[in-house]
């Protein structure tokens, strides 16, 4: 089922930073536990948003180990 409004507010929410998804989805949940289903289909909204925010989390200190060991593995072979 495709919601209009749910996936207008997922394609905007897309674009933002980490920082701002995250306390996005954590208002959304703090209103949505409070105040429940003031805002139409927000638990779909909620599970949108969680899919976004975890998608955009990014460990800096794996990606520099990966590419470290990349170079690492690369000056090897040469």
């Amino acid at each position: 089922m495709n919601i209009p409004v749910a996936t207008a507010l997922l394609a905007w929410a897309r674009k933002l930073r980490f920082r701002q998804l995250f306390w996005l989805t954590g208002a959304l949940f703090v209103a949505d536990l409070f105040i429940p289903d003031f805002v139409p289909f927000a638990d779909e909204v909620l599970l949108g948003l969680l899919t976004l925010l975890f998608a955009s989390w990014k460990d800096k200190r794996y990606s520099n180990e990966t590419a470290e060991e990349a170079s690492i593995a690369h000056n090897k072979d040469t």
